[in-house]
């Protein structure tokens, strides 16, 4: 069977992280977001995946490769061109994606489901499918029931009592909603919705081509279920689904490493003496790292491999990726570490190295300049 996984967005809310690392790619517990989708589409027997590629699509491919390693087959659409000797991003679109692969060689011959590739999701596949065929579903999309207090955040969809999609609102007030089932960027279709599609320009699945579905009429559904989906929208949604996972409620994602204490997980090779620290779970701790005595962490935490928490430090519901030192006597609250960069659970980013910070977060692999402690 044959899927394909939307990875081409510069993912622009979810920087700085994907100034360097493209959303796809983004690390659950040391593991890219995609992965666990092509775990799962092999699960339900999807084993032949398209990706469209586009912003730092390089660490796409040297990652998956031909998906062998993976146990399905993968190929990709590059959306771009080469300047100068670089690789240049240019997107066309989630159904353009699609379309360009098509135009490219048909190969989507029979039922096909489309991911987009920035979200932990444990659906049944295989069952979805299965709802869609028995509807006669030329496009389904997979929902969610959410709070209605929340649907401000979502992409709301609006249905008939037989599943029929009729319109759709884009982030809703509360009191403007007319729906509480939302989007979660899963969908299924059959070949034909191809031919919906223009050539050689941009084109997308929400804003274009399901109001097209819906004004020509065609049998177009959408069927919430049960299942969880933990979208990777914007940088506070990445920090609140390491909590997440940390906490356990991520039921498709283990903490990876050894529990040497209730609630605290390590790699391998960490450096700290147990009894000189004061480490209060859940925590990750990546191998290789560096937790001088004094320190003291609070979880949910993670804190990549590779890094160095001085002496002194306080580490509080944060997450700290590879690589970083946090200089003596540093108090890191609610935030989330990446390179020179420290955001906040609100996603609001402190440049380091313009703050004049850089000797209280930097990176491990040069020399450390230590003057007083700040908090920040």
């Amino acid at each position: 069977m044959k899927a394909m996984i939307l990875a081409a967005g510069k993912g622009t809310r979810v920087r700085p992280i994907t100034f360097t690392i493209p959303k796809p790619m983004i690390p659950i517990m040391q593991k890219p977001v995609m992965e666990f989708l092509v775990d799962l589409l092999r699960q339900h027997s999807f084993d032949e995946i398209m990706v469209n590629v586009s912003h730092l699509a390089d660490e796409i491919e040297n990652y998956f490769r031909d998906g062998q390693g993976f146990g399905v087959d993968i190929a990709y659409s590059f959306e771009g061109r080469i300047e100068d000797g670089m690789l240049i991003g240019d997107a066309v679109g989630s159904a353009g994606g699609m379309k360009r692969i098509q135009d490219f060689s048909p190969f989507f011959d029979d039922t096909f489901i489309v991911l987009c590739g920035d979200a932990l999701i444990d659906l049944d596949l295989t069952a979805a499918v299965e709802w869609h065929r028995q509807k006669g579903s030329m496009a389904t999309i997979i929902m969610k029931t959410v709070d209605p207090n929340d649907v401000s955040s979502y992409g709301v969809v609006v249905t008939d009592e037989e599943g029929r999609i009729k319109s759709f609102q884009e982030k809703p007030t509360v009191d403007e909603a007319l729906s509480n089932t939302i989007n979660t960027g899963i969908y299924i279709f059959e070949p034909e919705i191809l031919d919906l599609i223009p050539s050689g320009e941009e084109f997308d699945i929400g804003g274009d081509l399901f109001p097209k579905l819906v004004s020509m009429n065609l049998p177009f559904y959408g069927v919430a279920m049960d299942f969880q989906w933990v979208d990777i929208g914007k940088v506070p949604d990445y920090w609140h689904a390491i909590r997440s996972v940390l906490k356990g409620e991520v039921k498709n994602v283990a903490i990876p490493g050894r529990e040497v204490a209730p609630g605290i997980y390590t790699g391998l090779n960490v450096d700290v003496n147990w009894d000189k620290v004061d480490i209060q779970g859940p925590v990750y701790i990546g191998g290789m790292t560096r937790i001088d005595d004094g320190v003291k962490i609070i979880g949910p935490t993670m804190i990549g491999p590779n890094c160095h928490i001085c002496k002194g430090a306080t580490v509080d519901n944060s997450v700290i990726f590879e690589y970083s030192r946090l200089g003596p006597e540093a108090n890191l609250v609610d935030k989330l570490v990446f390179g020179r960069y420290c955001v906040d659970k609100t996603g609001v980013s402190l440049d380091v190295r313009t703050a004049a910070l850089d000797w209280l977060i930097t990176d491990v692999r040069q020399d450390a300049h230590v003057p007083a402690p700040v908090m920040i």
